[in-house]
């Protein structure tokens, strides 16, 4: 099928309604959706998860499976209703006008074909070209999105390439037949911040070059101030703000969008001064939505009778670009108005040292050929001289690329691996080369681990109460089981999740409520330690702020230190009292947050930095884009483990860069980098943020 070509809108969504039958009832996904997306503009959509993002987009793929169905409203795609069309018109259209990126690349690969001739059967179905040219385009667009050595590329295994790799040859294959619609759904949720800035960057780049229009489906709010020019913001299967960037950013017009940015680590955010806000309650499921607005529960702006009494329909905000909002109150809400104030707290005072670690090294020896065993050993050096000390009630952030060795650092600590070399102290003991089954009980308490994925953690045929009282026997807390469980139920209170929920099985429960039973098992013990590896990073946003708020209240009451492992950086800005930045097993940079945030850094903190989306128009960044990925700790480069990535190496006389490992140096109050870059080339260094003057 020729592409044909049209001048209006390439994409209109008008009152889409949604609906997913089971054998017991119709569920509503989506209801009165509208969208427009003009010729070459990115929209944005925004919203919590199962508010309907992916519907939508399903919806305009035409994919809603057996269940699903559209029962109201239309579709059009340059002027012509995708729900009239053919299977064979619908085929023809999906991958050759409208492509989609989804959030798992591996899900979009064929495991068994090489990335070559995955990409060229894309043109040579839809446009019917030979061999010969179809190699010739896939040869181009794997350059065009930045990948090394493209013709070795081609001639890979999708297994071959690293996940920010895989990414990029999706968008690729999305690309082969330039396509007028691109729908991203969540396309850089599991990469890497510096990967994500480059694949963002690169989206960005493409869209202008291709003329593309793109539907741009994410939950982070700074990615979509960078990536899209227009946004709609949705909540509960319905359309709550739509507008330009700058006027949903500046100019909200719905309480929920207000709650959202109340309840992100903007900069200027304080855990003592300035706690972020948590949304109160929790998101209504499809099948048990209140009448009338279905924020009206959560919402601080509502009134009894007005907002509930019947379904409310968006209305045009006066004097912006096509902003409109579905709220009845918006006219008279003062949006100026700051925040009520939340109550600050005291932070506690950081006590002494409880946890030590000297010239830590963790290597493994791995067969050079892996899959087939045999030939000779290669040894990972997957934490190369570590050195740090924590304090009670202390918050100390681990920020890193995967692959930096942060967890396998909390593997050793843990018990779970066992050190190659150097000590770990806690509490005046040496735990080194002590693994879990031979520590002592109080040991195992007092370090505990909150993990990324409370899906994971959690026993499915096991109730939520007695997951904990589990954990308690195991720690040797209570006499009796009726002091098990009246403490089971306190550890409860403690993650605030009602006392009823301790009859809930895992399945019952949302992600944030499933991380809260995680937090509070990690606390039966007392733990004095705990390691929380990336332990927000699966959740919405309006969770994670209950969820790190949870976690610095438990840490005032109980004096722990906290690891907290993680690559955001904005929540890292906002937790944490001192930041240790490690690159391929090294620590490249450690002190205070206020340190580390600003310069002199080390030049792969200033990547990081830049790398990290944030959803402040007044914000400005400076963009440093890393070339390729984090190499292999099995074949590391020689000298500076960042050499070949950095971008001040010509900077350092004489190849020290590629020669030797620089010495970690003490700069001012205690600040340390591990760097040959000389003191006034550093102090030459700019602040990456900068927040523009009111």
């Amino acid at each position: 099928m020729a592409k044909w070509d049209y001048d209006g809108p390439i994409l209109e969504i008008d009152k889409l309604s949604i609906s997913f039958f089971t054998r017991l009832r119709e569920i509503p996904a989506v209801m009165d959706f509208s969208v427009t997306v003009q010729p070459g503009e990115a929209m944005g959509l925004v919203g919590e998860s199962g508010c309907g993002k992916s519907t939508v987009a399903l919806g305009v793929m035409q994919d809603l499976g057996r269940n699903g169905r559209i029962v109201g409203g239309s579709i059009k795609f340059k002027g012509r209703d995708l729900a009239q069309m053919s299977m064979d018109e619908l085929r023809d259209l999906r991958g050759n006008e409208i492509a989609m990126i989804y959030q798992e690349p591996m899900a979009s690969l064929n495991p068994a074909m090489k990335i070559g001739k995955q990409l060229m059967e894309v043109p040579m179905i839809h446009e019917n070209i030979s061999a010969t040219e179809a190699y010739v385009r896939a040869l181009e667009v794997v350059t065009d999105v930045r990948l090394p050595d493209p013709k070795r590329i081609l001639n890979s295994y999708p297994h071959q390439l690293s996940g920010g790799q895989q990414q990029r040859i999706v968008i690729a294959m999305a690309l082969m037949s330039k396509p007028s619609l691109l729908i991203l759904d969540e396309p850089t949720t599991a990469l890497d911040v510096t990967v994500e800035a480059a694949v963002v960057e690169l989206v960005k780049d493409l869209g202008k070059k291709y003329g593309t229009s793109m539907l741009f489906i994410s939950h982070n709010l700074g990615l979509v101030l960078e990536t899209c020019d227009r946004l709609c913001v949705m909540y509960s299967g319905e359309a709550v703000e739509t507008g330009s960037i700058e006027d949903v950013f500046d100019q909200m017009q719905h309480p929920y969008t207000q709650a959202l940015f109340r309840s992100i680590p903007l900069p200027g955010a304080d855990k003592n001064a300035r706690p972020l806000v948590a949304i109160p309650g929790n998101f209504p499921l499809p099948h048990e939505r209140p009448p009338g607005c279905n924020f009206g529960p959560r919402c601080d702006y509502f009134e009894a009778g007005r907002c509930d009494a019947q379904d409310i329909k968006m209305a045009p905000v006066a004097g912006d670009d096509r902003h409109s909002t579905r709220c009845v109150k918006f006219r008279e809400i003062d949006w100026s108005a700051p925040p009520a104030v939340t109550a600050s707290t005291e932070k506690a005072p950081v006590g002494d040292v409880v946890l030590k670690m000297d010239h830590l090294k963790k290597y493994y020896e791995v067969a050079a050929n892996a899959l087939f065993g045999g030939g000779s050993k290669k040894v990972v050096k997957a934490n190369e001289d570590l050195s740090f000390e924590a304090r009670e009630s202390e918050t100390l952030a681990i920020v890193g690329e995967s692959g930096c060795g942060k967890s396998t650092f909390a593997k050793v600590l843990m018990g779970l691996e066992t050190a190659t070399d150097g000590t770990i102290t806690l509490h005046n003991t040496q735990i080194q080369d002590v693994p879990i089954q031979r520590r002592d009980t109080e040991t195992v308490a007092n370090v505990q681990m909150v993990f990324q994925n409370p899906f994971d953690t959690l026993n499915p045929s096991m109730t939520v109460g007695r997951q904990i009282i589990r954990a308690l026997e195991i720690f040797g807390v209570g006499r009796t089981e009726a002091e098990r469980k009246k403490r089971m139920l306190e550890l409860l209170d403690l993650v605030k999740l009602p006392r009823a929920f301790a009859n809930r099985m895992p399945r019952q429960l949302s992600g944030g409520q499933k991380q809260r039973v995680g937090i509070a098992r990690a606390f039966a013990g007392d733990a004095r330690i705990v390691v929380a590896d990336e332990p927000v990073s699966a959740l919405d946003v309006s969770v994670q702020a209950a969820v790190t708020d949870l976690l610095m209240e438990i840490q005032r009451q109980n004096k722990t230190t906290l690891l907290f492992i993680s690559h955001d950086l904005s929540i890292v800005r906002y937790l944490s009292d001192r930041v240790m930045v490690m690159y391929l097993g090294h620590v490249v940079e450690l002190g205070t947050t206020d340190q580390v945030f600003a310069p002199p850094y080390h030049p792969y903190t200033e990547a990081l930095l830049s790398a990290v989306p944030i959803a402040d128009t007044s914000v400005q960044k400076e963009s440093i884009v890393l070339e390729g990925d984090i190499p292999s700790a099995m074949n590391p480069p020689p000298g500076c483990p960042f050499q070949t990535r950095c971008r001040w190496k010509s900077d350092v006389p004489g190849g020290l860069c590629e020669t030797e490992v620089p010495p970690l140096r003490t700069m001012a109050d205690g600040h340390q980098i591990k760097c040959h870059l000389a003191d006034d080339v550093l102090s030459r260094m700019q602040p990456v943020i900068k927040i523009a003057a009111e």
